[in-house]
Order: C-alpha cells, then structure tokens, then sequence
C-alpha cells in the first residue's frame, strides 16, 4: 500500500512543512535517505506543547501528543525533500529529545508518541534513542528528528 493510501486510511492529513527557526533547511536528500531537522510540535506555526516534562510541570501524555505532532512534521519534511510521501518507503531512525525535569525520567514513553505514528502509518519498526535535556528551542517539550529511507 502507498503511504499516502496508508495515511488516507488513518484519517492525516499532512500539514504545511514548519518553517525554519534558525539557519537551516527542514530536511535533505543524502544518497537513498531523508534526513530531517528537529522538529517541534508547531501547529500552523505555534509551538503548541511548552516546558519541561515531569511531575508538577508539562504532562507527560501532552508531551506524547507533541511528538506525534512533531512526527507529522518530519514526515511532511521528509515528504517535501523526496518529491512526496510515496517516495518514502521506511523510518529508519528516531532521535527524540525530551525537555525534562530533574525527577522524570520516562523519555521513552514520550517518544512513543513519534514512534507509534510512525508503526502505524508504515507498519515497520525503527532504530531509536529517546534523550532527556534541560531545554529545547522555543521551549519546547519535545523535538524529533527522523532518518527516512527511500524508494529504490
């Protein structure tokens, strides 16, 4: 099945690729892959999910919602570099990044959020790592960035 079948399917509809915060593109063909930038949780260009992650701060389940937020982006990202989503065939890679407080230490859980999305759109499993920082950009909760592999 196409991705853009699969996603028909799911009911997403992929949003607008985010712009850029700083000095560089959201995402690059390098050989057979798509490499994206961090994504944040931007909706129509608001950061939607703030802060850090942990008790008596930034809920945990909002921050798994950001980052399947996040996900949709580098896939819109990755969609946009490789001349549409068909053209992507897996996730290879997940790097997530949780703004965390000092007592939270369930980074995973939250980066679930990407990687669930990306098992359901694909129906392939991916190498990951799920990292807690004290900040991110804009404040937000949450950043991912994906390796995609393309079509041959």
């Amino acid at each position: 099945m196409l991705v853009s079948e699969r996603l028909t399917e799911l009911g997403i509809e992929l949003p607008e690729v985010a712009a850029p915060v700083a000095a560089y593109v959201p995402a690059v063909v390098v050989g057979n892959m798509v490499r994206t930038s961090g994504q944040l949780p931007m909706v129509n260009g608001e950061l939607v999910v703030r802060g850090r992650v942990g008790p008596d701060a930034t809920d945990p389940d909002k921050a798994y919602e950001a980052a399947r937020i996040c996900a949709l982006n580098a896939l819109a990202a990755a969609a946009h570099a490789a001349g549409g989503v068909d053209k992507l065939k897996r996730v290879v890679k997940v790097t997530g990044f949780v703004s965390s407080t000092t007592d939270f230490f369930a980074q995973p859980g939250v980066i679930n959020g990407a990687s669930d999305l990306f098992q359901e759109v694909f129906g392939t499993q991916h190498a990951r790592s799920a990292v807690a920082t004290p900040v991110l950009p804009l404040d937000a909760s949450v950043e991912v960035e994906v390796d995609f592999e393309l079509v041959d």
